[in-house]
């Protein structure tokens, strides 16, 4: 890191996706945000190979017989051996199955972050929200993160996902509205009224299994999806591109799982204040991405009216930040 990194001292803000990990900081009246992929894959240890990837400047660690490979140059070691890359997380927490998930993130975190500069300087990190009632390994995910973050010298402090939506989206309604966090291993969903959570759920379906099921079906792999996705893909009806209208059957199910998901929640919701006027709803996230995403949620919207009333409905202007600049505003408030 630069000794102008190093500096820093005042808050930040950490966004820990399943498929991302993005950090927020304030440099002057802007955001400056920096981003790794959470993803790793293994070589077979050798010295010549440790000596090459020490050559080409790449972000590696030796584990047993093992050279990790990870954030940004896993993927690109994928693209050169046709391999997939391979995730520490998976719906939203740490990957159970994966005995390197836990080094790999903190090693990522690590990278983006650095030190504390300052004692008790504050980050706040993105957690999910329970799914379905099921804490799904929530709370162990939490603990492990806060444990990183201590250990770099940080005061560490969870916010679910969807609520630091709301933080870096909703300030102009006064943090009320519902954020949504459409990303890899869950689209997590907060309906704040003055910045305190009233709804707060994840659903499974997102990203990941549009790259999974699109892969299963055209027999590609979910890697490639993933870049195609990101880069080319129009949510445009089907075309004669079998990647194209695989990804597209698997969106609208994500859409509209979503937001019929989003109305029950709301209708079954017990304590649910009394809103005297309409809330806005703002979409953030990776997946929200691709052009048409936002005209087949308003489809769906249509068809699964919601029991609140809605001022507007957008996309963050910053879909993939959003998270980030969110916790970044909590731990500055």
């Amino acid at each position: 890191m630069s000794g102008q990194e190093e500096a820093y001292t005042q808050p930040m803000g950490l966004d820990v996706g399943t498929s991302r990990i993005v950090a927020a900081r304030t440099v002057g009246k802007k955001y400056e945000y920096q981003a790794q992929l959470n993803a790793f894959l293994t070589l077979p240890f050798s010295r010549l190979a440790e000596s090459l990837l020490q050559r080409e400047g790449v972000f590696y660690q030796v584990r047993g017989d093992e050279l990790v490979v990870a954030g940004d140059d896993a993927e690109k070691f994928a693209e050169v051996f046709h391999v997939e890359t391979r995730r520490p997380m998976k719906d939203g927490v740490l990957n159970p199955q994966e005995p390197h998930a836990l080094e790999v993130v903190r090693r990522v975190v690590g990278k983006l972050l650095g030190k504390a500069a300052a004692e008790g300087q504050k980050v706040f990190f993105s957690v999910p929200a329970p799914t379905a009632g099921s804490e799904g390994g929530i709370r162990y995910h939490q603990e492990s993160v806060r444990t990183i973050l201590t250990e770099l010298g940080f005061q560490a402090q969870p916010i679910e996902e969807g609520l630091a939506v709301v933080f870096g989206e909703l300030g102009p309604s006064n943090f009320s509205g519902i954020g949504i966090s459409c990303g890899s291993g869950l689209c997590n969903v907060c309906l704040a009224v003055l910045s305190v959570p009233v709804i707060s759920f994840s659903v499974p379906k997102a990203g990941d299994f549009i790259d999974s099921q699109a892969a299963l079906v055209t027999g590609d792999r979910a890697t490639r999806m993933r870049v195609q996705k990101e880069q080319t893909f129009r949510l445009n009806g089907m075309s004669g591109d079998r990647v194209h209208n695989a990804l597209t059957v698997y969106y609208d199910q994500v859409i509209e799982n979503l937001v019929k998901t989003l109305r029950e929640s709301i209708s079954s919701a017990q304590k649910l204040p009394k809103l005297n006027q309409s809330i806005p709803l703002v979409l953030a996230g990776g997946s929200v991405m691709p052009k048409g995403f936002f005209e087949h949620f308003m489809t769906a919207l249509e068809a699964n009216e919601l029991p609140v009333k809605l001022s507007e409905v957008r996309v963050a202007s910053d879909p993939l930040h959003s998270t980030a600049r969110g916790a970044l505003m909590a731990a500055l408030c």
